[in-house]
C-alpha cells in the first residue's frame, strides 16, 4: 500500500506576508512611533496626570488649573501670536517681491544676491544678535552713540530690547531669508505667457505681480507662509536674549524659565506646551492639505520663460535689495567679531578699548573645549546617523509596498510641525520618565537623537526627491540575482544618491551646531554645546566671551554650509528647515 503523505498545513496568510523585508520596515515604523509619536503621548498624559496628598497618582485638570492661573501664563502665549504676525505681515511681502526681482527680472547681479540670502539663511541667530546688540543697545549700541552724537539727542532711539527690537532681530535674521529659498523655485518654473499677455494689455509691473503672479503662484504662498507661521512660533533664541528687559515672554521662554525654577515646573510647562501644540494643530492640517494639493500648474510643454525689464528701475531696486543683503549678513558679522576684540563689550571710548585677552581666556577654558568636542561630536554623530536613517525611511517610503509606508512617511513630517521647545520637551519626559532610557539623560546621545528629529523632515524629503528620480532597473537586477531589500538599499541605493546624502549630512551637521530650541531642555553641563555655551555667557552678561563662542559657530557653520551650497547647485536640489 502506498504511503499517504500528510499535507502540511497552510501558513497563515499574515505569516506568509512576513517577509524579512517586512519585519526590517516594521521595525524602521517601531523607532518611529518611538521617537516621534510615543513622546507626544507621554506629552498629553502628562498634562492630566495628578500626584494627590498620599502619593497616589490619578487624572485630573489640577494642573491645568495651576497653569493658567500662573504668573505670565496667558500673556506669553498673546505675546507669541502678537510676535508672529507682526514678524509675517513685515517679512512675507518683503520675500515675495525680492524672489520675484530677482527671478522674473532684469535685475544685475543676482549671484550676489542669492549669496547673500543664503548666507543669511544658514547664519547661527545667536552670533548675528551679538552684532545687533553691539549695534542697538540703548546704553552701549554704536548706533545710539552715533545718533547722540551727531544730533544732539539726549539718549539714542533705538532700544534692540524692545518689542520692535525683536521684530527686526526676526526679520533680520533668517525670516525673510527663508522665505526668499522657498518662493525662488516658484517663481522661475512660472510660464511667462500670462504675463507676456498683462503687459500687451498696458498693465504695470506692479500691476502684473498683484493680478497675474500672486494669484496663480497661491498654492506655492500658502504653504510657504503655513511653513513659516509653524517655524516662527518656535522661536527661542532671539526672545531669551532680548524679552527679559522687557519683561517679554512668549511660550517657548517662558517653558524655559518654568523648567529652570528651583524645583522644576514641569506640570505647568508641559500644559503649556500642549496648550500650543493644540492651537497649531490647524496650521499642521492645513500644511498637510496644502502640501497633497496640486491646484494649479505653472510649467507645461509649452513652458516659456520672459524676464521683465526694470529699466531705469534696475539698479535703484539692486541697490536697496543688496544693501538689505548686506545688512543681515556682513553687518552683523563685521560687528560681532569687532566685538571679540573690545575691552568691555560695546564701549568704545575706553583708553584700551582693544584687547587679544578674551580669545585667549575662551580658548583655554576647560568648559569652552568640552563644548566644543561635544558640538563636533553630537553634529558629527547627527550627520552620520541621521543620513543613514532618511535614507532609509525615505527607501521604504517610496521604494517599496509596505502597508503602513504613509503612517511612516507622517511621523517623518510631523518633528517639522512641532516647535523645537515643544519637541524638547517631549523628548525629556521620555528620557526622565521611560526607566529604559533614563540612563541616557545627560549624555550627547540625548542631543544627538534631538538634531536628528530636529532634521528629520528635511533630510527624509530631499533623498525622496532625488529617490524618485532613480530608475528601478538596477534594483529589480539586483533582487533578480537574489540580493535582498537590505542589500540592494547598501550596495545600489546609497551608492546612487551620494551626493544628496552627503549634502543632507552637511544640513544636518549645522542644524545640529546652531540648534537651541530643541536642545535646550536636554542639556546639562556636561554634554553642553557651543550653541548653549554662548546662551549661558549671554545672560550671565558676559558679552566679550559670547562674540568669541559666536564666531567660532559662525566659522564652523559657514564652512559647512558653503559645502552643502555648492553641492546643490552642482545637483539641482536645495530646501533645508
Amino acid at each position: 500500500m502506498a504511503e499517504v503523505g500528510i499535507t502540511p498545513p497552510a501558513r497563515p496568510g499574515f505569516l506568509r506576508r512576513l517577509r524579512p523585508g517586512t519585519v526590517g520596515a516594521s521595525v524602521v515604523l517601531f523607532v518611529m512611533l518611538m521617537l516621534v509619536a510615543y513622546p507626544l503621548v507621554l506629552l498629553i498624559d502628562a498634562s492630566f496626570l495628578v500626584e494627590g496628598p498620599d502619593g497616589k497618582k490619578y487624572y485630573g485638570l489640577e494642573l491645568w488649573r495651576t497653569a493658567w492661573s500662573a504668573p505670565g501664563m496667558v500673556p506669553s502665549i498673546l505675546n507669541t501670536f502678537k510676535r508672529v504676525i507682526a514678524t509675517e505681515v513685515i517679512a512675507f511681502p518683503a520675500a515675495i517681491l525680492i524672489a520675484w526681482a530677482v527671478a522674473r527680472t532684469d535685475l544685475p547681479g543676482k549671484k550676489l544676491i542669492d549669496a547673500f540670502f543664503w548666507v543669511a539663511f544658514f547664519l547661527p541667530a545667536l552670533p548675528v544678535l551679538m552684532g545687533w546688540i553691539l549695534l542697538f543697545d540703548p546704553q552701549f549700541g554704536l548706533a545710539n552713540q552715533a545718533a547722540v552724537a551727531l544730533f544732539g539727542m539726549e539718549e539714542g532711539p533705538f532700544n534692540i530690547y524692545s518689542f520692535s527690537g525683536i521684530i527686526f532681530a526676526h526679520i533680520a535674521a533668517r525670516s525673510v531669508a527663508a522665505k526668499y529659498i522657498f518662493l525662488s523655485p516658484a517663481f522661475r518654473n512660472l510660464d511667462g505667457a500670462m504675463e507676456e499677455a498683462s503687459r500687451i494689455s498696458g498693465a504695470s509691473p506692479l500691476g502684473t505681480l498683484r493680478r497675474i503672479v500672486i494669484p496663480v503662484l497661491m498654492p506655492a504662498f500658502m504653504i510657504t507662509l503655513c511653513i513659516s507661521l509653524i517655524h516662527s512660533l518656535e522661536s527661542f533664541e532671539i526672545e531669551l536674549i532680548l524679552g527679559p528687559p522687557d519683561n517679554f515672554y512668549v511660550f517657548s521662554t517662558k517653558i524655559y524659565q518654568f523648567i529652570q525654577e528651583d524645583p522644576p515646573m514641569f506640570g505647568v510647562s508641559t500644559v503649556l506646551g500642549l496648550a500650543i501644540l493644540v492651537s497649531m494643530l490647524p496650521l499642521i492640517f492645513w500644511q498637510q492639505y496644502l502640501s497633497h494639493k496640486r491646484s494649479y500648474v505653472t510649467v507645461t510643454s509649452s513652458f516659456t520663460f520672459n524676464v521683465l525689464r526694470l529699466r531705469s528701475w534696475r539698479w535703484p531696486v539692486f541697490g536697496i535689495i543688496t544693501a538689505f543683503g548686506t545688512l543681515i549678513t556682513v553687518v552683523p558679522i563685521v560687528f560681532l567679531l569687532m566685538g571679540t576684540f573690545m575691552s568691555l563689550y560695546g564701549h568704545f571710548g575706553l583708553e584700551d578699548a582693544w584687547t587679544f585677552e578674551h580669545w585667549e581666556a575662551v580658548l583655554t577654558d576647560p568648559p569652552m573645549l568640552r563644548a566644543t568636542t561635544n558640538t563636533l561630536l553630537m553634529g558629527g554623530a547627527a550627520a552620520l546617523i541621521g543620513v543613514f536613517w532618511y535614507s532609509l525611511v525615505a527607501y521604504i517610503s517610496v521604494r517599496t509596498r509596505y502597508a503602513a509606508r504613509g503612517v511612516l512617511d507622517f511621523l517623518s513630517w510631523l518633528p517639522a510641525s512641532l516647535p523645537g521647545i515643544i519637541l524638547g520637551l517631549a523628548l525629556l519626559w521620555v528620557f526622565l520618565n521611560v526607566d529604559l532610557f533614563q540612563p541616557l539623560y545627560g549624555t550627547l546621545a540625548v542631543l544627538i537623537v534631538a538634531c536628528i528629529l530636529n532634521s528629520i523632515s528635511t533630510g527624509v524629503q530631499l533623498v525622496k526627491s532625488n529617490m524618485v528620480q532613480l530608475g528601478r532597473d538596477l534594483e529589480e537586477a539586483s533582487f533578480i540575482a537574489g540580493g535582498s531589500w537590505a542589500y540592494t538599499f547598501r550596495r545600489i541605493v546609497l551608492p546612487l544618491l551620494g551626493p544628496v546624502l552627503v549634502a543632507v549630512a552637511l544640513l544636518t551637521f549645522v542644524s545640529a551646531a546652531r540648534n537651541v530650541s530643541t536642545i535646550a531642555m536636554l542639556v546639562t553641563a556636561e554634554n553642553r554645546p557651543l550653541a548653549m555655551l554662548q546662551v549661558d555667557h549671554i545672560v550671565d552678561g558676559t558679552f566679550e566671551a559670547a562674540a568669541v563662542v559666536g564666531v567660532l559657530i559662525v566659522f564652523m557653520t559657514g564652512c559647512m554650509a558653503i559645502i552643502a551650497r555648492l553641492i546643490g547647485r552642482r545637483f539641482g536640489f536645495s530646501g533645508l528647515r
